[in-house]
């Protein structure tokens, strides 16, 4: 059981042992702060001593064994580097999407195997069914505040199949009253991070100024176009930017201006109105089916193209890279490196990574 010290995953845990499982916890180091460089002044989230703690606690209380995995390593050497990477690309990254994909499910797999478990179980408001084509798909949390399908759609068939969610078909409130139907009333009264747990100051552009030599240098001396190419003015870097940016752009137009391309090969950034937000098709590659092993040609899906989407109405056609997804209605604020996830009513088909749109040539 994947233990963050937090209410979701320690409540599960609880929940799996009181059924009768013979629960191992497990919490996760992915980073440190001695490493980050930020200016918090604490570690935050999942990964401070007090979360620990809090979740070893837990276990021994309910005489289960407790262990601490050690992932710095594979973690930045993966996370890390594809989330620097996917910006200076010119791209947004989701490194929960990455670390849920390729390294934490993994790492945990690992360890069950070591330990003799026949499953793995995290605190995620999501839901495991198996189709009746024998394929494992992942549904929708009934909580629709707190659904994580979204972040899950890359993990595969062999860990989906050992994966067990307990919260998945409880609402938040339920959770909050177990927490302190167990005896634990300080967890159903604490706080939740939504930082991503290696910029625990919430300051990407400083994380990668920390993580790129020269970053700086590098990136000066960019140009704000229009969409016709005309200069309106410089910026910072294009790693600073993403898709549907308003504030922050230090830029006087007379109209709001919003950032509607990213052009790192020329350090441009292509401002527009928000109109021009608005994109009817998109490219997605890297996929991963979950539901069905494939889809048929202009199968009719509801896509997300971020975490709090509601989704919109679409269909999937397949070319020689991954999937065209065409839009019945304009969708604003479509961000490369952003995951697409492909939704059948509740159930995730599947997913994959948001491709860049046609360059423009300046």
């Amino acid at each position: 059981m994947a233990m963050s010290g937090g209410i979701d995953s320690t409540v599960a845990a609880l929940m799996l042992h009181h059924e009768g499982y013979e629960v191992i916890g497990i919490t996760m180091k992915t980073w440190d702060y001695a490493t980050s460089g930020g200016t918090s002044k604490k570690e935050t989230g999942c990964c401070n001593l007090d979360s620990f703690n809090d979740a070893r606690q837990a276990a021994v209380q309910h005489g289960f064994p407790h262990f601490i995995l050690d992932i710095r390593e594979e973690f930045g050497d993966f996370v890390i580097e594809n989330f620097v990477e996917e910006y200076m690309a010119g791209r947004t990254p989701n490194p929960c999407v990455m670390c849920n994909t390729h390294i934490k499910w993994r790492a945990l797999l690992k360890r069950a195997d070591a330990l003799g478990c026949d499953f793995i179980a995290t605190g995620h408001y999501a839901q495991i069914h198996q189709h009746t084509n024998g394929r494992y798909f992942i549904r929708k949390g009934i909580d629709e505040t707190k659904d994580q399908s979204y972040v899950l759609w890359g993990l595969q068939q062999d860990l989906l199949s050992r994966t067990l969610l307990p919260l998945g078909t409880y609402r938040k409130s339920a959770i909050r009253q177990m927490a302190n139907d167990f005896g634990y009333p300080e967890l159903a009264k604490k706080s939740e991070s939504y930082e991503i747990c290696f910029v625990p100051d919430n300051d990407y552009r400083g994380f990668l100024k920390r993580n790129v030599e020269g970053l700086q240098a590098k990136v000066d001396g960019g140009y704000f176009v229009d969409k016709n190419g005309k200069i309106l003015g410089n910026h910072k870097g294009y790693p600073f930017y993403t898709i549907g940016q308003r504030k922050g752009l230090d830029i006087a137009l007379g109209k709001p201006a919003f950032v509607t391309e990213i052009i790192p090969e020329s350090n441009t950034i292509v401002l527009g109105e928000e109109d021009d937000l608005n994109k009817n098709e998109m490219k997605v590659a890297g996929i991963n089916w979950i539901k069905y092993d494939g889809v048929t040609d202009a199968m009719e899906v509801i896509t997300k193209i971020r975490y709090k989407d509601k989704g919109a109405l679409s269909t999937l056609h397949t070319y020689e890279k991954g999937i065209n997804v065409r839009f019945y209605e304009d969708v604003k604020g479509i961000a490369p490196g952003q995951s697409a996830v492909f939704y059948e009513g509740d159930d995730v088909i599947g997913g994959g990574i948001i491709q860049r749109q046609e360059q423009f040539d300046f």
